[in-house]
């Protein structure tokens, strides 16, 4: 079967059995127990008790807890006590551990959209994004979330950042053009969107293809909740010391029984005495004294935004040297910035540049008027190149939607691949001028002179 990306927008409008008109009513609800909600869907989480019943699944915790058992039944009360207390702090430290975790990973989870806007029943309308359904024309402007695969009907210079599928940082120019190819990659899907993404400009228009776990990052998270978890290095070592120690213990218990017999004491002292020398052979605070330091270093490393669900996963995280990637985007944040300046013939820093100074003020001025990003309430929208600029801005005070009232936009001719170029018209001092940004050897190409302090 061809994909969507193989077919023309009016041929996946007729597959899907949608017109302009979008769904109706009666469509929504069909589609509705056809597809259900567009959401991931979740492996039962386990509850805070079983959480805390799992630590006792330790093989050296097993020892301490028939350790336990059996300095009750020599009647050493205090021995058993302090073990059971050993044991248990170490169970809720664990399960403190997870829960926090599991907190933190559920806050990654407002990354997702909470609406979308959609045209239904002849009208443009605003929905949760989980009531998205296959079929539904979905309308996508700079800074919205994709709530959903789609393929693009329309396309106003739309631009997609798709680094948390693709790991690219740089957005994805789209187009609605059919791709005549088999087993395109999920980059070089162009004429559609994907769940996940983030436009950083334009707009667009979309035909919803697939949601939920039918997405392609549901295909991911159904990957990652179906992986079977291994044991770490010190699980394994833990384990293996555990069963070595009891072997050994075993032996000088059943070698000291055997002398006492020897040398002729009861067989019930004896095997007290065997017994009780078992218990304390057994480092009951080692399992306690891992949990603690584990626990401290995840500390740390939530200072460093690095969250760790499984105690055990800090010492594997220790004892690599070498992280091999293939991709950059998905290791740095994704975020460009300003560093150096070319102005009056000199190259400066970001941030030493001299307001004083025409040239350089003018050369932030119009870094901000020859922009479409935005910084709203700490939210950046717009193209990565543009909100380096705009946070250029910002270092020196200047807040680009007043500056854009001040010299307010008269004319544009939007950024395209061919002419790699954006122009915007505004008005200085009874003066209209231009203002171009792009490509460096486009613009060079076009220069005939350069301003400087000296003319």
């Amino acid at each position: 079967m061809r994909g969507y990306y193989e077919k023309t927008p009016e041929e996946s409008l007729e597959m899907l059995g949608v017109t302009s008109n979008g769904l109706n009513d009666e469509e929504i609800t069909k589609r509705r127990e056809e597809y259900g909600f567009n959401e991931l869907e979740e492996a039962a989480r386990k509850s805070p008790f079983q959480v805390f019943l799992e630590q006792f699944k330790d093989f050296l915790v097993i020892i301490l807890l028939v350790a336990a058992i059996i300095s009750a039944f020599l009647g050493k009360l205090e021995s058993t006590i302090v073990i059971m207390v050993v044991v248990i702090i170490n169970a809720i430290l664990g399960t403190i551990q997870h829960i926090k975790a599991e907190q933190s990973l559920k806050g990654l989870k407002a990354l997702s959209s909470p609406v979308a806007k959609v045209f239904r029943n002849g009208q443009k309308l605003e929905i949760p994004s989980r009531e998205l359904l296959v079929g539904d024309i979905l309308y996508l402007d700079a800074g919205d979330y994709v709530s959903a695969d789609g393929r693009i009907l329309e396309s106003f210079s739309l631009q997609v950042n798709e680094s948390s599928l693709t790991g690219e940082s740089e957005s994805v120019l789209k187009f609605i053009d059919v791709i005549n190819k088999d087993d395109v990659s999920i980059g070089d899907r162009k004429n559609m969107v994907f769940s996940g993404s983030f436009v950083t400009y334009g707009r667009g228009v979309v035909l919803v293809t697939s949601i939920g776990m039918n997405t392609e990052i549901g295909k991911i998270a159904n990957l990652l909740e179906s992986a079977k978890e291994k044991k770490t290095p010190l699980q394994v070592g833990l384990d293996n010391f555990g069963k070595k120690l009891a072997f050994v213990i075993l032996i000088i218990s059943a070698i000291i029984f055997g002398l006492d017999i020897f040398r002729g004491r009861n067989i019930i002292d004896s095997f007290m005495f065997a017994v009780s020398l078992a218990v304390a052979a057994i480092p009951e605070a080692l399992s306690s004294i891992v949990t603690i330091v584990l626990a401290l270093g995840t500390q740390k490393m939530a200072k460093k935004n690095a969250i760790v669900r499984k105690l055990h996963a800090v010492e594997s995280l220790g004892s690599i040297s070498v992280i091999c990637s293939d991709k950059t985007g998905t290791l740095t944040q994704n975020k460009m910035t300003v560093q150096k300046v070319f102005v009056d013939g000199k190259i400066l820093d970001h941030d030493s540049l001299d307001h004083d100074k025409t040239l350089e003020k003018n050369l932030v001025l119009m870094a901000l008027l020859c922009n479409d990003a935005v910084t709203v309430e700490n939210k950046e929208i717009g193209d990565p190149t543009e909100v380096a600029l705009v946070n250029l801005g910002e270092i020196y005070e200047l807040d680009e939607l007043i500056i854009r009232d001040q010299y307010p936009r008269l004319g544009e001719v939007p950024f395209d691949s061919d002419r790699k170029l954006m122009s915007t018209i505004h008005q200085f001092n009874d003066k209209y001028i231009m203002l171009t940004k792009g490509a460096l050897d486009v613009l060079l190409s076009r220069t005939v002179k350069v301003e400087t302090s000296e003319g």
